[in-house]
């Protein structure tokens, strides 16, 4: 045996125990039996260091999913003082446009079911309120342009106070007045129609234009109040009867369409088995006079 395979015995002599005592060898690359070199597997990790290396979400158990997050946070839900006021709020905002809607709902239902005549009658009506306005701007633009080139602006100023007197004179009815308008009986022998549905007509005859109007002998002005009265109403604490007679003063193209529109006037006192029937004039005469009134408190602020 020669000197270089003694080292060799006494090498393998020496790793011998170590492998008794359970040691490995350290890993390197040793010649394969085909010549090449040969990996070494690595090390096995002890059980307990994998136990340790496991994160705290894999040892509580199986991972929950995006959505079960969602559920878990969202239920049982935790509802705040606050959270439960705006809710309150925005239910409350909610019903409101509910109610706004159906209201709107019903009144283009009504106009749905309008004949063809009757849609355009309403259409005339609102060009009609549009013309007023438009002629009322006018004449008002008109009066500003007298006193600005007139001469004697003393004396314009005096013509236009005495007219604007009369037409104040005209609507709080403290003198007559004539003109063309219409002239509405109501018959009610079933004593059905109340107050409330001749205030109705009131109020449909202003917005149509009414400069003037006159209930069985009593004036309507601005401050005009209407009560039940028994088998009757009262009008400012005059009592009136059937049949209920309206002189209205205004242009009759506008006031008698306003009282027969679809579910206007005319067809609620229908409905209530009551008769009416609406006759254009060209001269209808207002002569009922009211009292004028002075103020308590208010004073007039021109100087």
């Amino acid at each position: 045996m020669s000197e270089h395979e003694h080292e060799h015995e006494g090498e393998r002599e020496q790793r011998a125990p170590e492998r008794a005592a359970g040691h490995a060898p350290a890993a390197s690359s040793a010649p394969s039996p085909a010549g090449g070199l040969r990996k070494e597997l690595p090390e096995e990790v002890p059980a307990d260091e994998a136990a340790a290396e496991e994160t705290p979400a894999q040892q509580a158990g199986p991972q929950l999913t995006g959505r079960q997050r969602l559920i878990k946070g969202l239920w049982p839900p935790r509802v705040t003082r606050a959270q439960l006021i705006v809710a309150l709020l925005l239910f409350g905002l909610g019903f409101g446009l509910a109610v706004q809607v159906a209201s709107n709902s019903d009144s283009d239902s009504a106009l749905r079911g309008a004949r063809q005549e009757d849609l355009v009658r309403i259409l005339d009506e609102l060009d009609d309120r549009t013309q007023r306005l438009e002629d009322e701007k006018q004449g008002l633009e008109k009066q500003r342009d007298e006193l600005e080139n007139s001469s004697d602006q003393a004396e314009e100023a005096r013509k236009q106070r005495i007219e604007k007197e009369r037409q104040l004179g005209v609507l709080a009815g403290t003198v007559a007045a004539q003109g063309p308008g219409i002239t509405m009986t109501i018959e009610d022998t079933k004593g059905t129609v109340e107050a409330d549905m001749l205030l109705d007509a009131i109020q449909e005859l202003r917005a149509a234009g009414a400069e003037a109007i006159q209930v069985n002998g009593v004036r309507v002005v601005a401050d005009t109040y209407l009560t039940d009265s028994g088998n009757g109403v009262s009008v400012d604490g005059n009592k009136i009867t059937a049949p209920y007679r309206f002189k209205v003063i205004g242009k009759p193209q506008d006031l008698e369409p306003a009282l027969n529109i679809p579910g206007g006037v005319v067809q609620t006192l229908e409905k209530e088995q009551a008769t009416v029937a609406v006759e254009r004039s060209t001269k209808i005469v207002v002569d009922a006079l009211r009292a004028a009134k002075r103020p308590d408190y208010a004073r007039s602020s021109s100087q």
